[in-house]
């Protein structure tokens, strides 16, 4: 298992330096830049995203100073905005946010102080990544565990259910169902819940935005717990409502598999209930692959879900912040959210790989190749 953990490892290097190294190339590409969302916003014509960032950080003058901090007049350069642009105002911006330096070189740099979690300032916040992160990462996780334990309370049982009575009614109809709900994208039934349930045309019954009312501080504790679910109900629900189908036709599939098998077939022969025959010797090996898979499914309801989710239900996580980078051109929260998004989906795939080996030890990946 050491030499299999050694070759993952090392693996991981290349994966996380492509991933790195393809969007970086894309991104020179990509029109609007940093230094264009600064002249724009200074002439009058940025983007809403920027002039919200902007006030974030104090007001509109509190990026023109940062902009101009290698030299140049703001209000000059406002002025002469018509008349053609000051070509060494325009290389100050452009120092201002590491443009002078050759392609190669800022790539470079970057993954060096990437490899020690160093992400830099942001472009607009006048704040450091890390901490940015570290202040939006509370709402992505709470929305990853709630949403991860509600799956598998919910989908295990309902999967038991349905390998037991395998073929009946309820088998059937609620096969029915979960599909349709697969066949949904996320943000299409986020809209559809502010839309009937949040005030939009029908009924509000539930909050449209944030995840928490604002008396929530002067509230109980049972006050508060019943707020917090109050805000959370439509969120988790449109984010689960694909991996609620995931989740149960696997369990569905795994108990199928085991109840067929010899093994089971012997155990009822020597008089076990059903009961038994179910939880004492088919639970056990029917769960393997649901239990090594929990890390998987944190990471996907934590990293995959959560941007539009966010977005839609103006959730301040890490999503959301990282929509709001992409728009103002902000690179250092884009390429930081990716680094770190890659870099824990690389090492949970591991993580599930040792739970498999640590569940079933008949599980042998060092005679696979990897």
């Amino acid at each position: 298992m050491g030499v299999y953990i050694l070759k993952r490892i090392l693996l991981m290097i290349p994966t996380l330096l492509g991933i790195m190294l393809m969007t970086f190339a894309v991104i020179q590409f990509v029109p609007g830049g940093p230094v264009e969302q600064v002249i724009a916003k200074m002439q009058g014509t940025g983007t809403d995203s920027l002039s919200r960032v902007s006030g974030e950080s104090g007001n509109e003058a509190g990026i023109q100073d940062r902009t101009t901090a290698g030299g140049g007049d703001a209000t000059t350069f406002k002025y002469r905005g018509a008349q053609g642009l000051d070509p060494e105002f325009i290389k100050s911006l452009e120092k201002q946010f590491g443009f002078d330096k050759p392609v190669h070189e800022r790539f470079l740099l970057m993954i060096g102080n990437y490899l020690t979690f160093d992400f830099g300032e942001s472009y607009f916040r006048d704040r450091s990544v890390v901490s940015l992160m570290i202040e939006k990462m509370p709402v992505s996780i709470s929305l990853g565990l709630w949403l991860t334990l509600i799956q598998y309370l919910v989908s295990i049982p309902l999967g038991i259910r349905k390998a037991v009575h395998d073929g009946s009614t309820f088998d059937v109809w609620t096969s029915g169902v979960i599909i349709v709900g697969y066949a949904i994208p996320s943000f299409i039934f986020a809209i559809m819940l502010i839309v009937v349930f949040a005030g939009g045309s029908y009924f509000s019954w539930f909050p449209l935005r944030g995840l928490t009312s604002d008396n929530f501080e002067s509230l109980s504790l049972a006050g508060k717990a019943a707020d917090y679910a109050w805000h959370m109900a439509l969120p988790l629900l449109a984010m689960g409502i694909g991996g609620f189908a995931t989740m149960t036709l696997l369990t569905k599939n795994s108990f199928l598999d085991e109840i067929r098998k010899q093994y089971v077939m012997t155990a009822r022969a020597k008089g076990l209930s059903e009961r038994q025959v179910l939880y004492g010797h088919v639970f056990r090996n029917a769960m393997l692959l649901v239990i090594a898979g929990f890390p998987g499914a944190f990471l996907g309801a934590f990293f995959t879900g959560s941007l539009l989710i966010e977005t839609v239900f103006s959730l301040d996580g890490l999503g959301y912040l990282t929509y709001k980078a992409a728009l103002d051109r902000d690179y250092p929260i884009v390429f930081a959210n990716l680094y770190v998004f890659t870099l824990v989906g690389l090492v949970v795939g591991l993580i599930s790989d040792l739970m498999y080996t640590w569940i079933d030890p008949r599980i042998d990946f060092e005679r696979r190749d990897v």
